[in-house]
C-alpha cells in the first residue's frame, strides 16, 4: 500500500515539473515575440492610438458629414460650430476625436436629454458621454475671456451709436451696455440648502446676471447665486461692480427698475417708478425701455436656441449648472458673431418680469439721480428742425404719437416687445 502511495507522488511530481517547463517556454516565446516587433517598429514614427471607431451608420453623423443643415440637430449653424472648433484648438490622441466629442457636446446642450438618450443616439458608451461632456464644457468655458468681454475704449462709440438707434435718441449715445438677471430653472438640490434656491415663483433657480451690447452680445456675465438673492445683492457683489472699471467716465449702463440709479462706483440709470410726473419722465421712461429692451432680447434668443436647457429643470449637480450656463452664452456670441440668426419659427418667450423692488444699501444716489436728470432734460428739449421740415410726415413716429386712448408713451411697445425675461 505504501510503495503505491509514492508511485502515485512521483507520478505527480514529474507532470507538476512538465507543466511548469512548458508555461516558462510559452514566456520565452512570447517575451521573444515582443523583442522582435519592436525591433521592426523601431524608427517608425509615432502615430495616435485610436480604440474607438465613429459608427458612420448613425443618422445624426451622416446628416453632419453630409453637409446638412446642423441646426435641427444642434441649434447651431455649421460655421458657428467651425469656429468652435478651431477655438477650442483641441487634438485628440486617443478617445473619440475632437470633432465627434463636440457634436455630443452640442447634442446634449441643444436637446437637454439624458446621457442614456445621447449614448443611444451616437451610439457611444453611456460612461463616455459623462466624460465627454463635462470636459467639453470645461473646454468651453476656459475660452469664455475670448467671446465674452468688455468692449475697448474705442470702440464705445459705435456702442453708442447702436445704444442710440435703438431708443431712438441721441441723448442715450454714452450708453455702454444694458443689464438684467434672468432665472435658470434647476433640480431642486438636496439638504437644508436646498430652500435657499427657490425663488419668489417657489421653484428652484440660479441668477444669471448679463450685461450685453447693442448687437444683442453679453459682454459680461455674472451666474452661480442662488434664486432667493435679490437682485441688488447680486449686482453689488459682482466683478463689474466691485471693480469699477467699466463703464468709463462719462458712459453708463441701462437697467430696469429693481436696481438703483447711481454713478459711482457702477454708472446705472434705471427709470422713473410709476406713478411718472409729467410728460417729461413720461418720454423718458419710454426711450429708456426701447434701450434697454435688447437685453430681454438677448436673454429671449438664448432661451429661445437652447430651450431644453433653459425651459426645463436642469438635472444635473447644483455646481455644474454655472458651467453648463456659461457655455450657453459663449455659444450664443459665437452665433451672433458669425450672423447665425435663430429663424423666428420658435414660439416667443412671455413670462412675468420681476416688479420694481425696494432698493438696498440706501438705495439711489443723489449723483445718479442727477445725471438721469440731465437726461431726462436732454430728451425734452427741442431740437432744432429746418425750415422745410415735415412735421405731418413725422406723425406716429415719436413717443407724442404713442399717446393714444390715454395711453402714456410706451406702453404699446412694452406690451408688442413681452414682459422681458424675469424668472
Amino acid at each position: 500500500m505504501d510503495t503505491v502511495l509514492l508511485l502515485s507522488f512521483i507520478h505527480q511530481f514529474f507532470e507538476m515539473e512538465d507543466e511548469i517547463e512548458r508555461e516558462y517556454r510559452r514566456h520565452l516565446s512570447a517575451r521573444r515575440r515582443r523583442m522582435f516587433c519592436r525591433r521592426l517598429c523601431r524608427g517608425r514614427p509615432a502615430r495616435a492610438h485610436h480604440y474607438c471607431i465613429i459608427n458612420a451608420t448613425v443618422p445624426v453623423l451622416q446628416r453632419y458629414f453630409a453637409d446638412e443643415d446642423t441646426r435641427p440637430d444642434f441649434r447651431l449653424g455649421r460655421e458657428a460650430i467651425q469656429q468652435l472648433l478651431v477655438a477650442l484648438k483641441t487634438e485628440r490622441h486617443h478617445g473619440w476625436g475632437s470633432t465627434l466629442e463636440t457634436l455630443v457636446f452640442l447634442f446634449w446642450i441643444a436637446s437637454g436629454s439624458a446621457y442614456r438618450v445621447v449614448s443611444s443616439v451616437f451610439d457611444v458608451p453611456l460612461p463616455s458621454v459623462h466624460r465627454i461632456v463635462h470636459r467639453m464644457v470645461d473646454e468651453v468655458v476656459a475660452v469664455l475671456p475670448q467671446f465674452v468681454r468688455l468692449p475697448r475704449v474705442e470702440d464705445l462709440q459705435v456702442v453708442g451709436e447702436g445704444f442710440a438707434r435703438l431708443a431712438h435718441h441721441q441723448a442715450f449715445s454714452k450708453a455702454a451696455g444694458a443689464i438684467d438677471d434672468c432665472h435658470i430653472r434647476m433640480k431642486c438640490p438636496g439638504g437644508p440648502d436646498g430652500q435657499d434656491y427657490c425663488n419668489r415663483k417657489l421653484f428652484p433657480s440660479v441668477v444669471l446676471q448679463a450685461v450685453c451690447d447693442h448687437q444683442a452680445r453679453f459682454i459680461d456675465i455674472f451666474v452661480g447665486y442662488p434664486g432667493s438673492v435679490h437682485d441688488a445683492g447680486i449686482l453689488k457683489n459682482s466683478p463689474i461692480y466691485t471693480r469699477g472699471t467699466y463703464p468709463p467716465p462719462g458712459y453708463f449702463i441701462l437697467a430696469d427698475g429693481g436696481s438703483p440709479c447711481l454713478q459711482e462706483p457702477l454708472a446705472l440709470i434705471t427709470p422713473y417708478k410709476r406713478p411718472v410726473r409729467g410728460m417729461a419722465e413720461q418720454r423718458f421712461n419710454y426711450h429708456h425701455s426701447r434701450g434697454h429692451s435688447i437685453i430681454e432680447r438677448a436673454f429671449w434668443v438664448l432661451k429661445t436656441r437652447f430651450r431644453s436647457i433653459f425651459l426645463e429643470a436642469l438635472e444635473v449637480h447644483p455646481k455644474f449648472v454655472p458651467k453648463v450656463v456659461t457655455a450657453c452664452v459663449i455659444l450664443h456670441n459665437i452665433c451672433v458673431g458669425v450672423g447665425d440668426d435663430l429663424p423666428p419659427e420658435d414660439a416667443a418667450l412671455k413670462e412675468d418680469n420681476q416688479p420694481p423692488a425696494a432698493h438696498e444699501g440706501g438705495g439711489e444716489s443723489e449723483r445718479g439721480a442727477a445725471w438721469r436728470t440731465a437726461l431726462v432734460n436732454e430728451v425734452s428739449a427741442l431740437a432744432v428742425a429746418p425750415l422745410d421740415y415735415d412735421y405731418f410726415a413725422q406723425v406716429g413716429d415719436g413717443p407724442p404719437g404713442d399717446l393714444v386712448q390715454g395711453q402714456p408713451p410706451g406702453a404699446q411697445h412694452s406690451q408688442d416687445s413681452g414682459d422681458g425675461c424675469g424668472l
